[in-house]
């Protein structure tokens, strides 16, 4: 009688307990498989991120390289004026007609018309940004410090650069006081 109640208990896995099994095993197996596609899905964000962050640098530190001054640098006060009312030629928001290829002579000349969002597509050497890729730039009197001693927005300029790339963008600021040798 022992060995009939012993192999009566031994009777192996009920209907429920094997569904139970197939159900876990089924979503452990979508988890792991989720991880997989979203690690190999987002294994070239990296290296497009650093080439977005590249392109960025490269455009603010071009646009940081050039002058900041009152007037344009074929007028021939643009190293003694203290004001735009010294300048026969005055910079403004915007590339001058004929200003040429970048780089460009003034900061003010790589914002668009009334301090307008501008599109670059090429570096200063006239290459194309890698496909996708796009750099927007946006510049705008900004006065800085505190009130005490702040300077005024005619005389500083907030340059930020954005680099689109995919659904992503990589941002960059960074601020120019005007060089006037007289003010």
């Amino acid at each position: 009688m022992t060995t009939a109640r012993a192999m009566h208990r031994q009777r192996g896995l009920t209907i429920i307990e094997l569904v139970m099994f197939i159900v876990i095993v089924g979503i452990a197996v979508v988890g792991v498989l989720t991880v997989i596609s979203q690690n190999t899905r987002g294994s070239a964000d990296p290296i497009r991120q650093k080439q977005a962050m590249a392109i960025a640098e490269s455009l603010l530190d071009e646009i940081r390289a050039a002058r900041f001054t009152w007037c344009d640098i074929t007028d021939p006060n643009f190293l003694t004026a203290a004001s735009a009312a010294d300048c026969t030629l005055a910079e403004g928001p915007g590339q001058e007609a004929g200003g040429g290829l970048r780089p460009f002579d003034n900061v003010n000349d790589y914002a668009g018309p009334n301090w307008a969002a501008r599109t670059y597509a090429n570096d200063v050497v006239g290459t194309q940004f890698p496909a996708g890729y796009t750099a927007t730039v946006t510049i705008t009197p900004t006065a800085i410090g505190p009130a005490a001693a702040t300077v005024p927005a005619a005389a500083s300029l907030r340059i930020q650069v954005t680099v689109a790339y995919g659904g992503d963008a990589v941002t960059l600021e960074s601020y120019r006081i005007r060089y006037a040798p007289n003010n």
